[in-house]
């Protein structure tokens, strides 16, 4: 009998375990929550009724414990610094410039991660088992919370490793979710309690309450981002520190970005600070970190913070306001997008009456209802966004949202990404697709066309006048039915037949911009162009040819192979080609495999331009860089051939004069490409 009662406590445990990894780790819970707390339940009744089997790091320890009288102090084995912030691109500039100056490196490779708004805490683990919890402190000695960091979700009591390091002490932010944190204000309202303003300050006090089991009613979450003391276990970079305590059970901060050169750095901060109104907590910037740990050791610290590391944050304003309604706006590439219509309110002095939803998947994650009062973030560049739902102030008169099956502008059946989060409508005659299609092929990102704005376009289509991107450059046969339009003048369709016969000659990466292939922005037509030179050349490319390209990759690679190969890609291509438009330049290469060819001015040329031009824009000039065979790349190296310099030049231009690169002003650059 006792036998099989240790059986069964063993194989609750391992079950329980596993179950806690799949909610916090991998994100993949199996079972419901009731399923878990009556698996808890018989494992506390069998732990009770024999207590010679407890063990300290058993689940059920994780509920919580006896009250404590109060907190000791230790010291920090290694000391917690802050980190130094960064609040324009110009410091990161100058601090990548620093660093690689250190290092006497072309470029340095960077993680990229979002900057939690939570609370520091330290783990420590000796032999695979947790022995301690601390907060920050001063940086140098910290209190000592085991007791409550014990019952933090995510954080394991035993590492899931065979050979444990002797001592590993992982550093992480505890936070609150945002869902979890409007249902914990709103049982405080109910309670009659001042409910706490945001997550962070309610973290903050569960992790000094005295009582675990308290602590435990406000969900709090564990998410790892550093490490500090280690013995008997090292790692060359970050990811790979970050791989490694996540294969031991450890939850880590999610999303982890890495980048080789400033260029391609903020690439992905940018598309990082995108995806912000998208996760369920909060956060106020971008951490940047070197990868290489020798690097990092070698770069040190301050009295304050480490050299390698610098946080890109950005000012947070908030608001409450009330959802009157939500609608579905249907995008070029036809996602259906949810969008709360909010009773306006001013944030850092902008009206906001609307914010998106994004998805069906965020929409039920954030659970707004029709009715519901909400907090509005606006924070740095990116756009306002709802960050979660004010439950206390909930009546009961709130409406749900049912998320539509069939597209509300042409009613097509829609369908959702083969394992993705996105509904599509599939028509690619929607009349909404159309119109926004259109709208962003004259924008300036792509076409760039004057005197083509939202609002003609919309008359245009309402008119009959255009029914497609081909149909713009048939519009000076129609001259007489633009005169019909409300507010075309004379003056006014003789601009906007000009900027439509002006962008023919646009470079083929603004056309392939564009023509809306899904995955491809600028950067990416650019890297197209350069590859293939032709819009003919490109569309016989195969999947495989395509995805060879470096940075283009198999989705991208069978997003582009798609578009040529589909009915309406190639119409619309052989029409904008009998209609004159800019198909590219064949590209030739010479015996090295440089593009240009002999004859060529920047002829297997590595070319940097910077600072402000008097006659054209910077994107511009990188266009005839590519255009006479040269790279145009982002910072300066040994490898620079040319910077080409404008106003307000900057650290390039006294990187390149350090380094002995020739430097051109824009007349010198112009003179040489004739």
């Amino acid at each position: 009998m006792t036998a099989a009662v240790r059986k069964q406590i063993d194989r609750l445990r391992e079950e329980l375990e596993r179950h806690n990894r799949l909610y916090y780790v991998e994100a993949t819970p199996e079972i419901p929550d009731r399923d878990y707390d009556r698996k808890m339940a018989e494992l506390q009744q069998l732990e009770a009724d024999h207590p010679e089997y407890d063990s300290p790091s058993s689940p059920s320890h994780k509920v919580g414990g006896e009250p404590i009288e109060g907190f000791e102090q230790f010291e920090h084995r290694v000391p917690m610094l802050s980190i130094d912030n960064a609040f324009e691109e110009q410091e990161l500039i100058d601090w990548d410039a620093g660093l690689r100056k250190s290092f006497d490196r072309e470029s340095l490779e960077y993680s990229i991660e979002y900057k939690i708004d939570g609370v520091a805490l330290a783990l420590i683990y000796e032999n695979g088992e947790l022995v301690r919890g601390m907060t920050r402190g001063n940086g140098a000695v910290g209190d000592d919370i085991t007791s409550n960091a014990r019952i933090v979700g995510g954080v394991p009591l035993r590492l899931d490793t065979k050979q444990p390091p002797a001592s590993l002490e992982v550093r992480g932010e505890v936070i609150i979710l945002n869902e979890d944190f409007a249902a914990f204000q709103a049982a405080q309202v109910e309670a009659g309690e001042d409910p706490f303003k945001n997550p962070r300050n309610a973290a903050a006090g569960a992790l000094k309450l005295l009582d675990p089991k308290e602590s435990r009613k406000r969900c709090l979450r564990f998410l790892a981002h550093g490490v500090g003391y280690t013995e008997g276990i090292a790692w060359t970079n970050y990811l790979d520190f970050l791989k490694s305590i996540r294969d031991m059970g450890l939850p880590i901060t999610p999303n982890v970005g890495k980048a080789k050169g400033f260029e391609k750095l903020m690439q992905v901060v940018a598309d990082m600070m995108e995806g912000v109104a998208a996760l369920p907590f909060e956060v106020d910037g971008i951490v940047i970190k070197l990868n290489n740990i020798a690097d990092r050791d070698e770069l040190g610290t301050t009295s304050k913070s480490p050299r390698w590391v610098r946080a890109y944050k950005w000012e947070r304003y908030e608001a409450e306001t009330r959802v009157s309604d939500i609608s579905i706006q249907v995008g070029k590439t036809g996602t259906l997008t949810p969008v709360a219509e909010l009773e306006p309110v001013e944030i850092d002095g902008t009206t906001v009456s609307r914010a998106s939803l994004h998805n069906r998947d965020e929409l039920e994650r954030l659970g707004v209802k029709i009715g519901d009062t909400v907090l509005v973030e606006k924070a740095g560049k990116i756009i306002p966004h709802v960050l979660r739902v004010n439950e206390a102030e909930r009546t009961g008169k709130e409406q749900e949202f049912e998320f539509p099956s069939s597209c509300p502008e042409c009613d097509s059946e829609v369908q959702q990404d083969d394992g993705g989060v996105y509904i599509r409508c599939p028509n690619p005659a929607c009349p909404a697709q159309l119109r926004e299609s259109l709208i962003f092929f004259a924008s300036r990102p792509a076409m760039d066309i004057d005197g083509l704005g939202e609002k003609l376009v919309g008359q245009l289509l309402d008119a009959e006048l255009i029914d497609g991107i081909p149909s713009l450059y048939r519009l000076s046969e129609r001259r007489s039915d633009l005169e019909g339009l409300e507010r075309m003048g004379q003056k006014s369709i003789d601009r906007l037949l000009a900027g439509i016969e002006t962008s023919k000659e646009q470079p083929l990466w603004r056309l392939l911009t564009g023509l809306n292939i899904r995955h491809v922005g600028q950067s990416n037509a650019q890297l197209l162009e350069s590859a293939f030179g032709t819009c003919d050349e490109l569309g016989v490319q195969t999947e495989e040819s395509l995805g060879a390209i470096d940075e283009i990759g198999p989705v991208i690679a069978a997003s582009v192979h798609q578009f040529f190969a589909s009915d309406y890609g190639s119409q619309v291509v052989s029409e904008l080609k009998e209609l004159g438009l800019n198909m590219g330049r064949a590209i030739e290469r010479s015996a090295e495999g440089t593009a240009g060819g002999e004859g060529a001015a920047f002829d297997g040329k590595t070319v940097v331009v910077t600072g402000t031009l008097a006659q054209m824009s910077r994107e511009e000039a990188k266009q005839l860089i590519r255009d006479h065979g040269g790279k145009a790349a982002g910072s300066v190296s040994k490898k620079t051939d040319y910077l080409v310099a404008g106003e307000k030049a900057g650290s390039k231009l006294t990187k390149a004069e350090d380094l002995g690169v020739p430097v051109l002003t824009e007349d010198e650059f112009l003179a040489m490409i004739g």
